[in-house]
């Protein structure tokens, strides 16, 4: 089979090197391109493709009110091209709460570059968002007999956490504010969050949740300590992990990891020094980052939840965590924040 892309960008030079990664791609193909959101809007109306690629700044329309417009006539998957900048990252996370899915780094230097990175990922995006789309509308229209999602499962000692983990990846930025905005400022353990994001955006992003959370909400830095009522946001570009039972390291990590940060990395430093008092949250993503972690906490006896997968944007990471017999609940995304709240009451 093979997915339709729209291009959106005012670059011709820019359009046309993204148009032949795509079309080199067996599984991809470029139906339509637009140099404004208004043309934008129209294309994808009329050509109805799979997923679209958005630029930001482009004249007549800009790229947030397209995405806002395209979600309420024709929602469909949109990555965002972004600037590598705090002012960037701003404008990103709108997109994101305008209903973008994802988002990728701007770069005319690194597009050009036969073997950049930036080409690997466009294509891994694509495929992953487009088709994780296309199950969900499948399911959604023609629903199936399937083998039922794992319950809860019993004999599992509940009991209230010193310490909440979440990670997440594709989908996190949107899905985590709808958690932690229901989060009350009294909430009885310390959170950290580890969100597969680059280095210029988790600042902008903790300022953000601070802003519209009861918690308090910053970007970790080497040696904060952590305390009930509070949220440490792993920095991209670097790893977290604990150095104590109520204080954080940050580093630079090992160049070999995948992800900087990794989920993998803080879970599994937890675990030395918490048992069964963590509650750790695997959410939307891609990949199977925190599965491992998740295994070393579980083997401490910790609690594992793993978001519902028909409420992912990308059910990649939580279902590797359930596949792996590691999940002891699976939690809808609107049910996360109510069931944090009430474990924490449990005693």
């Amino acid at each position: 089979m093979t997915y339709k892309v729209l291009i959106v960008d005012d670059s011709s030079f820019f359009r046309h090197q993204i148009k032949s990664i795509i079309d080199a791609h067996p599984e991809l193909t470029v139906v339509g391109e637009a140099s404004h959101g208004k043309e934008a809007i129209e294309k994808t109306l009329k050509l109805k493709p799979d997923i679209v690629t958005m630029d930001y700044e482009m004249p007549l329309m800009d790229g947030i009110t397209a995405v806002r417009e395209i979600m309420a006539k024709q929602p469909t998957p949109i990555l965002m091209f972004s600037s590598m900048t705090h002012a960037g990252a701003r404008i990103t996370l709108d997109a994101l709460d305008a209903g973008a899915v994802d988002f990728l780094p701007k770069g005319y230097e690194n597009v050009a570059h036969e073997q950049s990175l930036l080409r690997q990922q466009l294509i891994e995006k694509l495929l992953h968002i487009v088709k994780s789309h296309r199950r969900k509308t499948t399911t959604s229209a023609a629903p199936a007999p399937a083998r039922p999602l794992p319950a809860a499962k019993t004999g599992v000692k509940i009991r209230a956490p010193e310490l909440v983990m979440i990670g997440t990846s594709t989908g996190g930025p949107v899905a985590l504010q709808k958690v932690l905005t229901q989060i009350p400022a009294n909430f009885s353990a310390p959170i950290l969050v580890i969100q597969h994001m680059p280095a210029a955006f988790t600042g902008a992003y903790a300022e953000r949740l601070n802003g519209i959370c009861p918690l308090s909400v910053k970007e970790a830095e080497d040696g904060d300590s952590f305390a009930p009522g509070t949220v440490l946001l792993a920095p991209g570009g670097k790893q977290m992990m604990l150095s104590a039972k109520n204080r954080v390291k940050v580093f630079a990590g090992d160049d070999r990891l995948n992800y900087k940060p990794c989920i993998d990395v803080t879970f599994g430093s937890a675990a030395k020094y918490y048992s069964n008092n963590v509650l750790a949250i695997v959410m939307t993503g891609m990949g199977s980052d925190g599965k491992e972690g998740a295994r070393l906490l579980k083997a401490r006896g910790a609690h594992i939840w793993a978001q519902e997968g028909k409420t992912c944007v990308i059910d990649g990471m939580p279902s590797a965590v359930v596949k792996a017999d590691l999940a002891d609940d699976i939690v809808p995304l609107d049910q996360i924040a109510g069931k944090m709240v009430a474990m924490t009451k449990s005693g």
